[in-house]
C-alpha cells in the first residue's frame, strides 16, 4: 500500500508551508490525482486520516480531485480518452499522441480555518 508513502508526502508539504502554530487550522489539504497514476483515492485518504489521527492536523480532511486520463493526436488534434495507457488515436490510429492528463499527483491548495476572531 505505498499510499501511505504518499500520504506522508502530502503531510510533509503540509508542514513545508504551513506554520507550526498554524497546522490546527487545516481544514482541508487539496490533492490532484491521475487517473493513471497508480493510486487508490480511498486508500489514499484512509492513509491520511490514519496518519494525521492524534496530531495538530486531526481535523483536516483530504480533498481529491480526480483528474481523467486525455490523449490529444499529434497528427489529427484529436482529444480522447481511452482504457488505461492505450495512446492510439482512434480516429486515425495513430501512436503519435501526447499525454494531456490523467498521470498528476499534486497538492494544489492548503485551505486553513479562518480566525473566528478576525470576523
Amino acid at each position: 500500500m505505498h499510499e501511505l508513502s504518499i500520504a506522508q508526502n502530502i503531510l510533509e508539504i503540509v508542514h513545508q508551508y504551513v506554520p507550526a502554530e498554524e497546522l490546527e487550522n487545516v481544514e482541508f489539504v487539496k490533492v490532484k490525482v491521475g487517473e493513471v497514476a497508480g493510486v487508490v483515492t480511498d486508500s489514499l485518504t484512509f492513509g491520511f486520516e490514519a496518519i494525521t489521527a492524534g496530531t495538530s492536523l486531526n481535523n483536516a480532511k483530504l480533498a481529491v480531485e480526480n483528474i481523467p486520463f486525455k490523449v490529444q493526436c499529434n497528427l489529427c488534434s484529436k482529444i480522447f480518452s481511452n482504457e488505461f495507457g492505450i495512446t492510439i488515436c482512434p480516429l486515425c490510429n495513430s501512436s503519435n499522441t501526447k499525454i494531456l492528463s490523467g498521470m498528476e499527483l499534486q497538492v494544489t491548495e492548503v485551505l486553513l480555518k479562518e480566525n473566528e476572531e478576525e470576523q
